[in-house]
C-alpha cells in the first residue's frame, strides 16, 4: 500500500495484496454489495457473498442478528475467531464498510477493507469466477453484541443533540436540505418529513472517495473534516444517513483512516427521525 499517512493503515489492503493472498487459508474475502445479486455474475475467487438485509439484519425487529444468528452466520461461511476477513464491494465500498461495521458490534477485529473495492478489481482486469465457494463448517465463539462504542439509538442522538455534539448528515446536500428523501435516481420513500437534524453538518459520504472508489489521502480527509468543518480528534461526533450505511463509510474514515477515537453510527438514520411523532427537523 502507498502510504496516505493514515492513523491505521494496516486496515486497509490493495488489490495487488488480495491477488497474493487467494490461496491463504487464515483469510477470508467477503463481497457486500448494494445490488446483492451483483455477486452472482462474477466477484474474486475463493470471495463469498454477505447479504446485508439477510444476514445482518433481524427479519422480525428493526435491529442487527444478535449473538447467536451471528455465530451461526460465520460458522456456516467456514470462519474461525482467528479468521483475518477482507471486505470488498460495489460503490466505493459503501456496503463492504456497513458490513465490516457491523461485524464490529461483535467485536471480529480481525478485519480489513479492500481499497478500491469490487471496481478497482474489476478496472485492473483481474480474474473474476461465479463459482461459489464451499468451505467446510468451523467453530466460532460470538460475544454477546456490543453496541455501546460505535452505535447510538434515538434517545442518545436526542442527548448528543441538545448538548451541542457535533452530528455530520453524510447524505447528499438535495436530501439535507429536505428536497429529497433519497439520493437522486432512488424511490423517494423511507420517511414522512425531509431535512435534517438541527444542528448537523453536512459531508457527503463519497467525497471521501477517489473516482477509482479508493480513499483519499488523510490530508485530504482532514482538508473536508477538519479545515472545512472544524472537527477534530477529540470530538464525540455521531454520523447518520437514511439507514446508516452511507454513515458507516464515514465512520470508517474517521475512525480508522483518521484516527478519531469517539464516532458512532446512528443507523436509525433519517428513517427514524424523519418519520418520529414530536421530533423537529431544519431543512
Amino acid at each position: 500500500m502507498v502510504d496516505k499517512g493514515y492513523a491505521n493503515p494496516d486496515v486497509l489492503v490493495s488489490t495487488d495484496w488480495v491477488a497474493e493472498h487467494l490461496n491463504d487459508e487464515t483469510i477470508r474475502l467477503l463481497e457486500s454489495n448494494e445490488d446483492v445479486l451483483l455477486y452472482d455474475t462474477g466477484h474474486i475467487p475463493g470471495a463469498q457473498k454477505i447479504d446485508w438485509h439477510d444476514d445482518l439484519n433481524n427479519p422480525v425487529v428493526r435491529d442487527y442478528v444478535g449473538q447467536e444468528q451471528f455465530q451461526a452466520l460465520m460458522e456456516r461461511l467456514g470462519i474461525s475467531n482467528d479468521t483475518t476477513l477482507v471486505f470488498y464491494g460495489d460503490k466505493s465500498n459503501w456496503w463492504a464498510t456497513y458490513a465490516y461495521w457491523v461485524f464490529q458490534l461483535f467485536g471480529h477485529t480481525k478485519a480489513k477493507v479492500l481499497d478500491g473495492g469490487r471496481q478497482k478489481w474489476i478496472d485492473e482486469g483481474r480474474t473474476l469466477t461465479t463459482e461459489t465457494p464451499a468451505y467446510a463448517a468451523a467453530s466460532y465463539s460470538a460475544p454477546a453484541r456490543d453496541d455501546s462504542a460505535i452505535r447510538v439509538l434515538l434517545t442518545q442522538v436526542l442527548a448528543h443533540r441538545d448538548a451541542g455534539k457535533p452530528l455530520v448528515d453524510v447524505r447528499s446536500p438535495a436530501e439535507y436540505a429536505g428536497e429529497l428523501l433519497h439520493m437522486a435516481d432512488y424511490p423517494q420513500e423511507g420517511s414522512l418529513r425531509g431535512g435534517h437534524i438541527s444542528g448537523a453538518r453536512n459531508v457527503p459520504w463519497a467525497r471521501a472517495a477517489n473516482d477509482d472508489g479508493t480513499f483519499k489521502s488523510a490530508d485530504e480527509l482532514r482538508a473536508i473534516y477538519e479545515d472545512e468543518q472544524g472537527l477534530s480528534a477529540d470530538d464525540d461526533i455521531v454520523a447518520y444517513c437514511r439507514i446508516g450505511e452511507r454513515s458507516s463509510h464515514s465512520w470508517f474514515v474517521l475512525t480508522h483512516l483518521l484516527g478519531y477515537k469517539n464516532v458512532r453510527n446512528y443507523d436509525g438514520s433519517w428513517t427514524e427521525w424523519g418519520n418520529a411523532v414530536g421530533l423537529p427537523i431544519e431543512k
